[in-house]
């Protein structure tokens, strides 16, 4: 059973990534969670093959990116992903970016993805996996990550004369249906 959190190494911050800041541009952040949920899906076995024996795949259709310490140029990184809830069509997931030498959280990243049928492009149900029973299980004994649920705060807005306004920018969140689910 893969450890929990899943984590993986050997990561670290290349040249390309730099912006004209001197630090990791927030795109490439989601490039490094990303390979962590990619090395963390095929040790759960739905990887590559996954999608080779099975034409389904889990899509990410939604995510929240919290950005707390930049990471510098050679910055080596590693990242945990613990899956937080699934179902048949549904894995919501929690990625941890952690400066491997100096320990501190870069970034966090929660995640919503659906299993999609490869062939029809669509949102399908997958059967509730035992792998991934058996790994949340093991994932649900550990304690909540603190950034799980986090939105953006909408209890503030700024005029067009720049002043702060206390009021929320929406009158009512925002709905959509994504075509995955």
């Amino acid at each position: 059973m893969p450890p929990a959190p899943f984590r993986h190494g050997g990561l670290t911050v290349l040249p390309d990534w730099i912006d004209y800041n001197g630090h990791m541009n927030v795109a490439y952040y989601v490039v490094l969670a990303d390979q962590v949920i990619d090395a963390a899906f095929e040790t759960l076995g739905m990887g590559p093959d996954y999608v080779g024996t099975r034409s389904a795949s889990f899509f990410t259709v939604e995510m929240h990116v919290c950005y707390l310490r930049e990471l510098v140029l050679g910055a080596p990184v590693e990242g945990t992903f613990q899956l937080i809830s699934h179902d048949e069509k549904r894995l919501r997931g929690y990625v941890e970016l952690i400066h491997t030498d100096e320990g501190f959280p870069a970034a966090s990243a929660e995640f919503m993805f659906v299993h999609v049928d490869m062939n029809a492009r669509r949102g399908a149900l997958s059967g509730r996996c035992r792998r991934q029973d058996r790994s949340h299980a093991n994932h649900a004994r550990q304690p909540a990550p603190t950034g799980t649920g986090r939105t953006v705060d909408r209890s503030w807005t700024v005029s067009a004369a720049g002043q702060a306004d206390a009021k929320p920018a929406f009158s009512s969140p925002i709905t959509y249906t994504h075509p995955f689910s």
